[in-house]
């Protein structure tokens, strides 16, 4: 079982990070800070620079927390808040990833979820530090806070569609 946590942690938590690196950087395939403000514009954000540097922190963060096994709770909080983000980008898009849909995001959200629910496992640096196991309420928690903290985010960064121009809403005159 040990095992199969580690692998998991590792994927997940090296692809989280290395999402949060594309959002800022040009490695691992990134289009630098300027493509990640882009994209965030793109998909109606405000904040430019700040909302790509904050996510791609997060990201960076919590997914190297996660394949560390370090602070689970608190890394899969990071995890789902900003996988919770992703979702409500790609939501209108529907669920399967062939059509930009939020599967990946939702897979991630859930894995996180699972590991904050199992803990880390043996090999870990919460079991070598003593930290485990978590109580079970934990991982209530880290799904409450991460879902919570990626909606509101929404709510605050996200700009609300444009209304109809006066002229446009009365026939043109």
């Amino acid at each position: 079982m040990d095992t199969g946590i580690l692998i998991l942690r590792l994927l997940v938590g090296l692809l989280v990070a290395g999402h949060g690196v594309q959002k800022i950087s040009s490695h691992l395939g990134g289009r630098g800070l300027e493509g990640g403000t882009e994209e965030f514009r793109a998909d109606g954000f405000r904040g430019g620079a700040l909302t790509a540097l904050a996510a791609g922190g997060g990201q960076i963060g919590s997914g190297l927390l996660l394949a560390a096994g370090f602070l689970t709770p608190l890394a899969a909080t990071g995890a789902i808040g900003v996988m919770t983000v992703a979702l409500t980008v790609k939501w209108h898009h529907g669920l399967w990833v062939q059509n930009d849909g939020y599967e990946y995001p939702l897979v991630l959200i859930g894995t996180a979820a699972a590991l904050a629910a199992t803990g880390p496992g043996a090999w870990s640096l919460d079991a070598a530090l003593g930290l485990t196991p978590y109580p079970l309420w934990w991982a209530a928690l880290a799904l409450v806070a991460g879902l919570g903290s990626g909606l509101l985010t929404r709510l605050v960064l996200h700009r609300s569609a444009p209304a109809a121009p006066q002229a446009a809403a009365h026939g043109g005159r």
